[in-house]
């Protein structure tokens, strides 16, 4: 057995126990004929001395421990002097009294200390991002994101929903945001794009008749980024068939009253208040209103509805998507789709939390006729539409139920409710707003080799052309 406990979980009901710790040495202070060293897991940190006449082979074994070794300790629990105890960490009543010491690996020296409020810069951490990572106040943001994705999937199952997975290598069908390309080696000059979000896939489970489906999905738009903007991020997705508005903000409303409940410890009023767009921009110029101070709230939700469906695009020439072109158009507004585009309302909606975008959604077109109206208005003739949507209008013509969905950044959700300012802090590996990992140094060249084999070649960037 390599170790017994945790470093967090020992107190002074152990007393007299003898134990086995394995961690990263926090501190070491040598006074003299003791020895004593913090130990440190994600649970928390346990006090170690080593006193010569209880173990000599320990005590001198100390003397080579330098903070971030890994180490493996024996000992037996004693009580602290009622002076020594201290009341800020939950193991601070006991220490180990340490019999046996085994150095598993030494480290060299780190770049920053292992500790919280450090003046170091964002690329410095970003690059040792695993020393970063053993921060306490970074690591607690991790087990925020565990347990969210925790609550997120109790609901759901609790509801009937179905966790299904989609392609990552799929087909390019640009409308919005610029794709990620990945070249096909077996196809010569065709490419593969990462998925911008899973959209056209979960409408697809609806013709399938999966009724209800989720996924916690990794979603990739080459953009220019901010702080809540990462090439690659994660997003909640969820789509229903059979369903109206209210029945994707009861479940959306719900399963954010628990994660609040659960990870902040706030309740949350129901329902959210409904603000139409054009209400918003009147009153807030802006279609993210922050509703703190109107409704006295840590967290203000607000849904906005009733998006125009289209905009118009000038520099080009013609109408576009205000959302995504599978939006479906308000049911009576459906006759003045050729004639006033611009009066066409949507049934789209966003959830707006304190000022900020968390998530938007809609109900979905399901009839193929009107989707291929949709798709002429903005500039997509029926040739064109086929051929890159032609798998989506084909399996409508298969009996399309009515359904609607709705997504939400989990990034962005989480770092609100750590109270980080940026989406990075709440990710793993992230980029910085150069989409540059310090870590990894990605992207990167590639040998020549690989690019034959993609029957690739890389021009020479423009502004590095000699004279």
């Amino acid at each position: 057995m390599l170790m017994t406990h945790t470093c967090g979980e020992l107190n002074s009901k152990d007393a007299a126990r003898e134990v086995i710790l394995c961690g990263w040495v926090d501190t070491r202070r040598d006074h003299g004929k003791l020895i004593f060293i913090d130990i440190r897991d994600r649970s928390g940190i346990t006090q170690i001395v080593f006193i010569p006449k209880q173990s000599q082979g320990a005590y001198l074994k100390a003397q080579e421990l330098r903070s971030e070794f890994v180490v493996r300790v024996k000992g037996i629990v004693n009580l602290r002097p009622s002076g020594m105890i201290n009341s800020k960490i939950p193991t601070g009543e006991i220490e180990i009294l340490g019999l046996e010491l085994e150095i598993l690996n030494s480290s060299l020296t780190p770049p920053f200390e292992i500790k919280d409020d450090l003046d170091i810069t964002e690329e410095m951490r970003l690059k040792y991002r695993y020393l970063d990572l053993r921060r306490p106040k970074v690591l607690r943001n991790f087990r925020l994101r565990h347990d969210l994705f925790r609550v997120i999937r109790a609901y759901l199952d609790n509801h009937g929903f179905i966790e299904c997975e989609t392609p990552i290598l799929t087909k390019s069908t640009p409308e919005g945001a610029r794709d990620y390309l990945v070249p096909s080696r077996l196809n010569p000059g065709e490419f593969y794009a990462l998925p911008q979000s899973p959209q056209l896939f979960k409408q697809i489970f609806m013709v399938a008749g999966i009724e209800k489906y989720y996924q916690i999905a990794k979603c990739f738009r080459d953009e220019d980024l901010r702080a809540d903007r990462q090439p690659e991020f994660t997003q909640l997705d969820l789509e229903m068939s059979f369903i109206q508005e209210e029945d994707i903000f009861t479940v959306f409303e719900e399963l954010m009253q628990i994660i609040f409940k659960e990870l902040k410890g706030v309740e949350l009023k129901r329902p959210f208040p409904r603000m139409q767009y054009k209400d918003a921009v009147a009153k807030f110029k802006s279609d993210k209103p922050d509703l703190r101070a109107e409704l006295n709230v840590e967290f203000a939700f607000v849904w906005i509805i009733d998006f125009p469906l289209l905009k118009y695009n000038g520099e080009e020439k013609r109408w576009e998507s205000e959302h995504h072109p599978f939006t479906a158009p308000v049911q009576e507004d459906i006759e003045i789709l050729e004639s006033s585009p611009e009066k066409v309302r949507s049934r789209s909606y966003d959830l707006v939390l304190n000022g900020a975008e968390i998530g938007s959604g809609s109900i979905r077109i399901h009839d193929p006729k009107l989707q291929e109206r949709i798709l002429k208005l903005i500039g997509i003739e029926k040739e064109d539409a086929y051929r890159r949507f032609g798998f989506l209008l084909e399996a409508f013509q298969y009996g399309a139920p009515p359904h609607g969905g709705f997504a939400f950044g989990v990034d962005r959700l989480l770092a609100m409710i750590a109270g980080e300012q940026s989406i990075r802090e709440v990710i793993a590996f992230p980029k910085t707003q150069k989409a540059f990992c310090p870590l990894t140094s990605a992207p990167s060249v590639v040998d020549k080799k690989q690019l034959k084999e993609l029957h690739l070649i890389v021009k020479e960037p423009d502004n590095q052309k000699k004279d």
